[in-house]
């Protein structure tokens, strides 16, 4: 069966690796490696826009990552979102708390709020990226005994613009008050651990956004996880070391 897939996969799909071109296999093993989540951590623009919640990355945005993340969002490589999931599912695992596990996840769990496409663009594509990965995170999160949902809080309520050649500043301005998050979907994401998931960071205006439309709806976001991030948008380890032992310093200074 698995050698039939992989056949009529490939009238649909390249028969190249996504990501380094290597033949007859979709995602080959090394460039699922670079997907499976070892380097993920803690990322955050400079500058990062107000509201930014701590956001977690699963990768490095560069080479085969930034391949595989354009083949399944601009080519309609569905089943690309499957390793793409696994590194986002990394993130999550990676945000302080291991994202709620199943000992620490409160009664509703997690739930997993993708950043809504542009009808437009969900149509020209015709898929929804951050949902689709979304899905499969969740579904990877469960396996791991993380109780994890995939919950459509958020929603455009105006047209915007292409993001593509837009400034941090333009961005900002760009996606300033441009999501709701809905009554339905408030609902049933209370009492869960929010973490707003999307496939990229760049200046992290559109994760500020979609946290700022949450609290206005009344729910607390825990943090917000991505598939890939820029390198240079990593936080090294020692400097979170720095920045929780002066927090603790300055707390014992305030008591």
């Amino acid at each position: 069966m698995r050698e039939w897939w992989r056949e009529l996969s490939g009238l649909v799909l390249p028969v190249d690796c996504a990501g380094c071109g290597l033949s007859r296999v979709l995602v080959c093993p090394d460039c699922l490696e670079a997907l499976g989540g070892a380097g993920a951590g803690r990322v955050r623009p400079s500058p990062a826009p107000p509201g930014l919640p701590g956001v977690h990355a699963g990768a490095v945005y560069a080479d085969a990552v930034r391949e595989v993340v354009l083949a399944h969002k601009e080519r309609g490589a569905l089943p690309l979102a499957g390793p793409l999931g696994t590194a986002l599912a990394a993130a999550v695992l990676s945000l302080p708390g291991g994202g709620g596990g199943a000992a620490a996840a409160p009664a509703g769990g997690v739930a997993l709020v993708p950043v809504p496409s542009a009808r437009h663009r969900t149509r020209a594509r015709g898929h929804d990226p951050a949902r689709r990965i979304a899905l499969a995170a969740s579904a990877g999160l469960r396996g791991k005994g993380v109780p994890a949902r995939v919950v459509p809080v958020l929603r455009l309520r105006r047209r915007v613009a292409d993001q593509a050649d837009l400034g941090a500043r333009e961005r900002r301005e760009n996606v300033a008050g441009a999501l709701v998050a809905g009554p339905a979907g408030v609902r049933s994401a209370a009492g869960a651990r929010i973490v707003v998931v999307d496939d990229l960071i760049t200046t992290g205006a559109t994760l500020a956004e979609a946290a700022r439309a949450l609290r206005a709806g009344g729910l607390r976001v825990a943090g917000a996880a991505v598939v890939a991030a820029p390198a240079d948008s990593f936080v090294p380890a020692e400097s979170l070391v720095r920045i929780r032992s002066t927090t603790r310093v300055g707390r014992k200074t305030c008591e």
